[in-house]
């Protein structure tokens, strides 16, 4: 369930008076994602996105955030634009929250990932990352490799509860792809959680890209790493490798990956697995019962990892 704030018809009545929008025709709550709350919105003028941020989002974050999706959109990335007000602002408060209006974007995502999406994912990602490389600002990965200690040390107590021997497996993983981690690859601005559900299809072509409220500036290829874990595992947990060598070929023809980029994505996509192993254990030992989050299992990355930790070189993932 998205929906941790709820918005009444006078509170909405007047946030739409700033803005030169129309008024409202709908107004529903979205029951998908688990970071904000978020509304569709139909006006006189058009269908729109409205988000409340909530706690996990850093207020001093989001006008980076909304800045990149403006210059994303500029740039020929199709992705939400955000709307300004009559002041000129798309950053506002509703409900007591910080708050923003976006375009909205038709489509659907994959329920079920096809050879056919990860062509056209790869060639969405490596178009984004070309596009943000003119951004100025720069945002720190709060979920990279210097948060994993902290999150693998206020996860440990309770790891074996999740599964025998989580906790050790996790500490030698995490020591292990640190060692090795690279710091000589291309930067740039990144989604950082590009998921099937963040990614929308029409009439089976890529429609748009949404949520981007874990972007920042890192290894552009830890992204690519990102989506080969999101996209190319099948429900099993296999790897399927016909899905990322279409993944990949797809970013190369947009972006070349360099050899030192290559070879570094075992390592990469180690730390990717190890980076959402650790945040989803923590929600699952630490969300209390009843609460609005979904947690999602642990278990899944972990596996992911296991694999990754065995690949020998950047063959394994089809290149």
């Amino acid at each position: 369930m998205a929906v941790y704030t709820e918005v009444t018809d006078d509170a909405l009545a007047s946030f739409l008076a700033e803005y030169d929008i129309g008024t409202a025709i709908a107004f529903r709550g979205i029951a998908e994602g688990v970071e904000n709350s978020n509304y569709t919105l139909r006006t006189t003028a058009g269908d729109y996105i409205l988000t409340l941020y909530e706690k996990r989002v850093n207020p001093a974050d989001l006008p980076w955030f909304l800045g990149l999706m403006t210059h994303l959109a500029q740039h020929g990335i199709v992705c939400p634009l955000p709307v300004p007000a009559r002041d000129g602002q798309a950053l506002r408060m509703l409900a007591g929250k910080h708050a923003a209006i976006t375009t909205f974007l038709p489509g659907v995502w994959p329920r079920r990932v096809r050879q056919e999406h990860c062509g056209p994912l790869g060639n969405a990602l490596a178009a984004l990352h070309l596009a943000g490389a003119n951004y100025p600002p720069t945002r720190a990965n709060a979920l990279g490799p210097s948060a994993w200690a902290p999150l693998l040390a206020r996860s440990l107590p309770g790891a074996d509860s999740v599964h025998p021997g989580l906790g050790a497996e996790l500490q030698a993983a995490h020591d292990s792809i640190l060692a090795r981690w690279p710091s000589n690859l291309p930067v740039g601005h990144i989604h950082a959680d590009l998921f099937p559900d963040n990614v929308f299809f029409l009439d089976g072509e890529l429609s748009g890209l949404i949520d981007f409220f874990f972007a920042c500036t890192d290894i552009l290829a830890y992204d690519l790493a990102i989506c080969l874990g999101a996209w190319c595992f099948e429900p099993d947990l296999s790897f399927n490798v016909t899905k990322a060598r279409a993944m990949l070929a797809g970013y190369n023809a947009v972006r070349p990956l360099s050899p030192a980029e290559r070879a570094a994505l075992p390592v990469l996509c180690q730390g990717a697995a190890l980076r959402f192993s650790l945040t989803r254990l923590f929600d699952w030992i630490n969300t209390p019962p009843g609460a609005l989050v979904t947690r999602k299992d642990p278990m899944q990355c972990v596996r992911q990892l296991r694999f990754h930790l065995a690949a020998k070189d950047e063959h394994a993932y089809g290149l």
